[in-house]
């Protein structure tokens, strides 16, 4: 059975990197082989705000997120790339 991954992100944080952030997830998804079922959904404020974009994932909370943060946070979390 395949781990379950939920990543959570405040609406705020749209605004500031989350959205290309959801587009580079969908993306790696689709590209890859994960080894896990990942849940994608959307969360109020987490009033954090000043260290965003906020990204939650199985209920622990990273801050400052940018794409190559988010490369290691989907590797370690959800799988390496296919091939490697």
């Amino acid at each position: 059975m395949k781990p379950r991954i939920k990543i959570c992100m405040g609406s705020s944080c749209f605004r500031r990197g989350n959205r290309k952030n959801l587009e580079y997830i969908e993306k790696y998804l689709e590209d890859n082989d994960c080894t896990a079922d990942v849940e994608l959904v959307g969360s109020r404020c987490e009033e954090q705000c000043r260290k965003g974009p906020n990204l939650q994932i199985n209920g622990q909370m990273f801050h400052g997120v940018n794409l190559e943060m988010l490369v290691e946070l989907l590797e370690r979390f959800v799988g390496k790339k296919a091939g490697e």
